[in-house]
């Protein structure tokens, strides 16, 4: 499985996998119930997420192309409609914009793009009255492009949709600002290792994680992205004692009686793959170190 998506508003699951196919999944009588989506694609399907009104959902693949699918009454079966304008590569990450209709997407093409995901019967033509990309949107058309050195590994908009951002391997986190007619976009190289993952703290502050096992906090002044600090200070204790089983399997993994300077001094000892809203006064974390860690919002004093 290499996707899964909840709708907090039908109670309904979403999730895709390498057999490229997707599955909705529906709660009834203390039971998950599946119905198998065909997404018609030929190679593994990436990621998926549902529409702000989850009455749609977007599967990313590497077929080079984005599959949208909705429910369709009449033949009481979900199916999927195929957006391809300009996909060069495998399709990472994907991200509805509030209004349901418009949809990012980055790749490992290195390029972010913006397309039209409206569904005729499905979508209402008030809901693209007034967008940053015009008001002519027909399913599939390709809005907006931009370039990075590496490839795309996650992309979001803000709440209020004026802002979208990314992250790519070259260490980079770009910001978009979609309020202005110019599209102004900042980008920021950093002296870490790339991200995996971020979040939006309202309007105003990112919080970035990644192959660096460190939160990075990035906050706006103006107009202008700077990257504020690391969130985490460092409070891992090392034990100045080992059991003879310990000192085993050291010896056994690392050809040392000691793990040494192995250990972080941060919480997260490996890559930090997922960052998630618990509520407004908490985050989690979740990282290939098998940890999941909650940290203190909004103050972000950690």
């Amino acid at each position: 499985m290499t996707g899964i998506d909840w709708g907090k508003l039908t109670n309904r699951i979403v999730t895709c996998s390498q057999d490229r196919n997707a599955y909705v999944w529906t709660f009834d009588k203390n039971e998950w119930k599946p119905v198998l989506v065909i997404l018609r694609i030929n190679r593994s399907a990436t990621a998926c997420q549902w529409s702000p009104k989850e009455d749609k959902f977007s599967v990313a693949s590497g077929a080079k192309c984005i599959s949208i699918c909705y429910f369709e009454v009449e033949q009481n079966w979900w199916v999927s409609k195929h957006i391809k304008t300009d996909i060069e590569s495998t399709v990472t990450c994907i991200d509805w914009h509030p209004n349901n209709v418009l949809i990012a997407a980055g790749g490992t093409d290195n390029k972010t793009r913006v397309f039209s995901g409206f569904v005729k019967n499905l979508d209402k033509r008030e809901d693209v009255s007034q967008t940053a990309f015009g008001n002519k949107l027909p399913f599939g058309i390709k809005l907006a492009e931009w370039a990075t050195v590496g490839w795309v590994q996650s992309v979001k908009w803000s709440a209020d949709g004026n802002k979208l951002c990314w992250v790519s391997q070259d260490s980079a986190i770009h910001f978009l600002n979609c309020a202005t007619s110019d599209h102004k976009l900042q980008s920021l190289n950093t002296p870490y290792l790339p991200f995996r993952d971020f979040i939006w703290l309202g309007d105003s502050k990112v919080v970035a994680v990644g192959h660096d096992p460190n939160p990075t906090l990035f906050t706006v002044s103006g107009d202008n992205w700077k990257l504020d600090k690391q969130l985490d200070k460092g409070v891992a204790t090392r034990s100045g004692e080992q059991s003879a089983k310990d000192k085993f399997q050291n010896m056994a993994k690392l050809g040392a009686e000691s793990a040494g300077d192995r250990t972080l001094d941060t919480r997260h000892q490996n890559c930090v793959s997922i960052i998630r809203a618990v509520d407004n006064k908490t985050l989690s974390t979740s990282g290939l170190d098998g940890n999941l860690i909650v940290w203190p919002y909004p103050s972000l004093q950690l």
